[in-house]
């Protein structure tokens, strides 16, 4: 079952997660909750919401020598905007790459700490001359709130088996693909059967998302731990 596709570009909030919970809406009942940015989750606090619509490196030539249009792993995620030009040996500190694995792009992440960057192939990096680049990344991080989505099916007890994946990663088949996947398929079938045990499954943001829901639900949380003990 396809509840996601490589193309949408998702993070730990945003644009790209409400729209993969939409498709996922879809295919169970799924209750979504926004949590504004600047809310504190314990000693946590929801982060500013990040958003991109373009980024690329551009050459003299015009010529696009990295594109997010082609891979959404090539921008470091959450990345501040920019535009720019610079020379090589200037944007090189803000390239990630893999050595040992010189075909593969990286994927790398600056949540809490304001930077750009992109991801790209050990071998395009090689590739690249040395003159001055065009450097965009069409972005913004501001004010907005954190996206999870919970779906509840009641069984007969009120006892609750909790189920939670990770709802963040752009285009990783095995993290978090995977998982939305097989937790989407296996709500679907529970919810059409007759369960000794409730069940919620949680689709939320890693880490941060998983604090939110904690702080929002210490209650329900304690009373699926039970289910375990």
């Amino acid at each position: 079952m396809r509840v996601s596709s490589s193309p949408i570009c998702r993070s730990i909030t945003g644009n790209g997660i409400r729209q993969t919970l939409g498709m996922i809406g879809k295919r169970i009942p799924l209750e979504i909750s926004e949590v504004p940015t600047g809310a504190p989750v314990f000693d946590w606090t929801v982060p500013k919401e990040w958003n991109i619509r373009d980024a690329y490196i551009q050459g003299p030539d015009k010529k696009r020598v990295v594109d997010f249009q082609k891979s959404n792993l090539h921008v470091l995620n959450y990345s501040v905007p920019v535009h720019t030009k610079m020379p090589l040996h200037e944007l090189k500190p803000h390239l990630f790459t893999i050595p040992q694995r010189p075909d593969w792009i990286p994927y790398r992440t600056s949540y809490y700490k304001e930077d750009w960057g992109f991801c790209l192939t050990h071998n395009q990096m090689l590739a690249l001359k040395d003159q001055e680049y065009e450097i965009c990344i069409d972005s913004s991080l501001e004010s907005g709130s954190l996206t999870y989505g919970e779906c509840y099916i009641p069984g007969r007890s009120s006892d609750e088996v909790l189920v939670s994946c990770h709802a963040c990663h752009p285009s990783l088949a095995n993290d978090n693909l995977s998982g939305l996947a097989v937790a989407t398929f296996l709500a679907r079938l529970l919810s059409e059967r007759e369960l000794r045990y409730s069940y919620r499954f949680l689709f939320i943001p890693g880490t941060i998302g998983a604090i939110t829901w904690l702080s929002r639900n210490r209650e329900t949380a304690a009373a699926s731990a039970t289910v375990w003990s």
